[in-house]
């Protein structure tokens, strides 16, 4: 399995679900904590670049990030404190809003918190109970930064949005996540988030490493001076130079990656 060269990582870039941990986990698989342990002690950088709007409090302190980026990259933080933001104007949102997708669920998502529309008769998931949601037509018309809508029709309702409003930034609607739609303002995708977090911490972009599963990775691994996909998505293998399994193989690949770098550093 290709490995970076040892001279190049100064900065790992990580997607969440699927990649660092599985789909809707909540922990950074043993063997790949201890690997981020080996790394950041060798002075590597670690950023955390995902689709979720917060990362799971047990992944943050797993990963001890120099850097997180939410929301597809839409909000970024480096060392704990807000660098950008990228939010809808109103115009956008009632746009975004005003879909066609009769019985979606709607989840409006801002820095505070999210509102929900659920369709008739469905009964509100735990996480959203967790998370202390409320009703979409309490959201505002400012200070959103996503909109995620979940129905089996979301990939013609994104051809739609494409064609008439191409400057937002669509993922999802193809597999993996066929029936699942999210909507961010114009420049939030993961590609500008990796751009932005090696300018803030003063690392050359072809020294950067970024590891990604889905479609919504597909930027910021075109942009990485080297690219790991997690699985086998067609989409995503013409812009990786390795593969690795699952998020349950990749401490292993971080584990030759610090041992590399180990021996690397002791002939130099």
């Amino acid at each position: 399995m290709p490995r970076p060269p040892a001279d190049l990582p100064l900065l790992l870039a990580f997607d969440l679900d699927g990649t660092l941990i599985p789909d809707q986990g909540r922990e950074v698989p043993a063997a790949t904590a201890q690997a981020l342990v080996r790394l950041r002690a060798l002075g590597v950088r670690l950023a955390i670049i995902t689709g979720r709007d917060t990362p799971p409090s047990a992944v943050r302190e797993a990963v001890q990030p120099d850097a997180v980026a939410t929301n597809n990259g839409g909000r970024i933080e480096i060392g704990g404190e807000l660098h950008t933001e990228a939010r809808f104007t109103p115009a956008e949102l009632e746009t975004v809003l005003a879909h066609e997708l009769e019985d979606a669920r709607v989840v409006v998502f801002t820095a505070q918190g999210l509102y929900v529309d659920l369709p008739p008769g469905r009964e509100p998931e735990a996480w959203m109970h967790a998370r202390g949601y409320r009703p979409l037509a309490e959201a505002p018309t400012e200070g959103v930064l996503k909109v995620g809508f979940y129905h089996p029709d979301v990939a013609g309702f994104a051809a739609r949005l494409r064609a008439r409003y191409p400057h937002l930034v669509l993922t999802g609607a193809q597999a993996p996540y066929t029936e699942f739609l999210t909507v961010t303002p114009v420049g939030a995708h993961k590609g500008a988030a990796l751009t932005l977090i090696a300018e803030a911490l003063n690392i050359p972009l072809e020294r950067t490493v970024a590891f990604g599963d889905s479609d919504n990775d597909q930027a910021m691994l075109e942009l990485a001076g080297y690219a790991v996909q997690l699985g086998t998505l067609p989409l995503l293998a013409p812009h990786a130079h390795a593969q690795v399994a699952s998020p349950a193989t990749l401490g292993a690949y971080l584990h030759e990656l610090a041992d590399r770098l180990e021996e690397a550093g002791r002939g130099a």
